[in-house]
């Protein structure tokens, strides 16, 4: 098995859809819906890759999925906290792809100076639940009955993982683009083979 974690860049764009899509169209897996188009995913990449990483995976040369993280709250407060987003191609879980992904992302989130990632999943999920716990994200709380999707409503629980320590005054964050090609091609090889 050939793993390959490397940036996202524009032209995977249509990639990210393609295994979004079935997420947003068929499943309570995200609440998104209709499945946003691949232009719509060129302009989040573009936008999230301005302060935070956002991760590709190849398995064996294909596509196999992705995973980011993003703003978690607006105000200035909230610059020490992301939330993670990631999803694998349909038949893929349970092969290692999702704990590779989220193994790079989280080293380069601790080396932005992130100090909390958390993560929202609908639930029951159990595959997504075992990811988030295998990488020592904890469920903080679940918000019952809060949305309506494919005739139903669904639960939304929080996840919480500590990525840095406290500081006393915490230093900025360093913005993803500043970290650098070096230390970005070590933490996907790490995590990955190849980057």
């Amino acid at each position: 098995m050939s793993l390959i974690i490397r940036p996202a860049l524009a032209s995977d764009a249509a990639s990210c859809a393609a295994v979004y899509a079935p997420y947003a169209s068929e499943s309570c897996v995200t609440f998104e819906s209709p499945a946003p188009d691949a232009a719509e995913f060129a302009r989040r990449i573009a936008e999230v890759t301005r302060c935070y990483p956002w991760l590709v995976c190849e398995l064996d040369g294909a596509f196999a999925g992705y995973a980011y993280a993003h703003r978690f709250r607006e105000r200035r407060a909230f610059d020490w906290d992301v939330e993670l987003s990631i999803y694998l191609a349909a038949g893929l879980t349970g092969r290692g792809i999702g704990a590779a992904l989220y193994g790079a992302l989280f080293e380069l989130l601790r080396r932005q100076g992130i100090v909390n990632a958390y993560a929202t999943i609908a639930t029951p999920n159990a595959a997504s639940e075992r990811l988030h716990e295998k990488m020592g994200l904890r469920r903080l709380f679940t918000l019952e009955n809060t949305a309506w999707k494919l005739g139903q409503w669904r639960d939304l629980s929080y996840y919480s993982i500590r990525l840095n320590d406290l500081a006393p005054v915490p230093a900025p964050i360093i913005p993803y683009p500043e970290l650098g090609n070096d230390a970005v091609r070590r933490a996907c090889g790490r995590n990955g083979g190849a980057a």
